[in-house]
């Protein structure tokens, strides 16, 4: 029989229930500064983003990251949805810049 005697996980530590079921996102140093950046598991990833590294779709069901400026300068419309192996080759590789018209031009 489980114990029934636990606090409750936003009583103890601040945090509401979706907060803590995703986890807390980890603080990243890169050139341009510091992101907290955040695993979202397949299983998770229920819409469509398009990732700023690539230019391409993060499909409904992949594993991805989240991540934004860990500065607490920005808000909520601050944050990126990247595709993992974009995010760990954004310091190698050009960012990509959308066009209104056509493809993608890389910087």
């Amino acid at each position: 029989m489980p114990r029934r005697n636990r606090r409750d996980s936003a009583a103890a530590g601040g945090l509401d229930e979706e907060r803590a079921r995703r986890g807390l996102p980890a603080v990243q140093a890169w050139t341009d500064g510091e992101w907290a950046v955040r695993t979202v598991p397949a299983d998770a990833a229920v819409k469509v983003y398009r990732c700023p590294g690539c230019d391409q779709e993060i499909a409904v069901g992949v594993a991805h990251v989240v991540a934004w400026p860990a500065d607490g300068r920005g808000d909520l419309t601050d944050r990126r949805h990247w595709h993992t192996s974009c995010w760990k080759a954004r310091g190698r590789r050009a960012p990509v810049i959308r066009r209104a018209r056509g493809g993608p031009q890389y910087g």
